[in-house]
């Protein structure tokens, strides 16, 4: 299959090298002209659980994408203020047949990704794989992970269950789920508490959650997720979600020492950071539902102060 990854950071990276690997061919699409430099010219150098290894796989300035190049899936995994610019840069690459995998942090992307892909071929996913870049061409891939996905319109089911084929012949260990926003929102969990507030607090993920106020933040963050989520007809247990982010998250022979990457974006690259998508989805939900939202609004405040201190571009 020919297959685009939208957005070659870190986990765009362990998508495609995971697919590569399987046979696909692939091609990696970002704005970062010097990571797209530094994979063509030296190969994609990857610490893949503590082994290095290199994959020869190309990429392109999303802005240079030629016009005679198309694709049977393209994953997106931008930033989410970066969707839309890169679905305009890659319109060439869509055509009739080509499906979408959205697999961006956040909540609600449907709505840009539909004013340039048919809801039919539109695909929304979460994943729980994790990686880390660490450098133009450089990437660290932890522990392993999963992927659900479900078709946005009824009709595109087929295509769905053909893609989750694609990504388990390559061990990306998907599924098809009929309850996608469930997921969509669990992931949005953990990302709206360890994104934020290891970035914040400058630290990992293990360090965090062995402080004694940890737990008592976390549940606050998750309670107004599962608030707003109510009111779109998704059931978020409170105590589960709790359970699954300390269980996960703050494991040190799993993913815990692990920086999010928001935190690799702001304190590391000095980018700015997708908070809005993430914890202010949730304000602006709120707000929409009459639903208090004060520690996601703080949050999303908080790093908005940070990237400002630290002059995030």
């Amino acid at each position: 299959m020919k297959i685009v990854i939208a957005g070659a950071g870190a986990m765009g990276s362990r998508f495609g090298v995971m697919l590569h690997q399987a046979g696909n061919e692939v091609l990696f699409v970002d704005g970062w002209e010097s990571h797209v430099q530094a994979v063509n010219e030296q190969g994609l150098h990857v610490n893949d659980n503590g082994e290095e290894k290199i994959f020869h796989i190309p990429a392109v300035l999303q802005s240079k994408v030629k016009e005679d190049t198309q694709a049977d899936l393209i994953i997106l995994f931008t930033k989410a203020m970066q969707l839309d610019q890169m679905l305009q840069d890659i319109q060439s690459l869509i055509h009739s047949d080509t499906k979408i995998l959205c697999l961006l942090n956040g909540i609600g992307h449907e709505e840009i990704i539909e004013k340039y892909v048919a809801p039919t071929h539109i695909l929304l996913g979460n994943t729980m794989w994790t990686a880390g870049m660490n450098g133009p061409g450089k990437v660290t891939l932890f522990g392993n992970g999963t992927v659900a996905l479900k078709n946005l319109a009824p009709e595109g089911v087929e295509d769905a269950k053909e893609v989750v084929d694609v990504l388990n012949s390559s061990g990306l260990n998907a599924t098809y789920s009929e309850n996608i926003l469930f997921a969509i929102y669990k992931k949005a969990c953990v990302n709206g508490t360890m994104n934020g507030l290891c970035t914040i607090l400058d630290s990992n993920m293990a360090d965090f959650g062995e402080t004694t106020t940890a737990h008592e933040i976390v549940e606050a963050i998750v309670t107004e997720f599962s608030l707003v989520a109510k009111n779109e007809n998704v059931e978020l247990n409170v105590k589960e979600i709790v359970d699954y982010i300390e269980m996960n998250c703050y494991n040190r022979d799993t993913i815990g020492l692990h920086h999010p990457s928001m935190h690799q974006d702001l304190i590391l690259n000095n980018r700015l950071t997708e908070i809005d998508y993430i914890n202010g989805a949730v304000v602006r939900k709120g707000k929409k539902y009459g639903v208090p939202t004060p520690y996601c609004a703080f949050l999303t405040s908080l790093i908005h102060c940070k990237e400002q201190i630290l002059k995030a571009h």
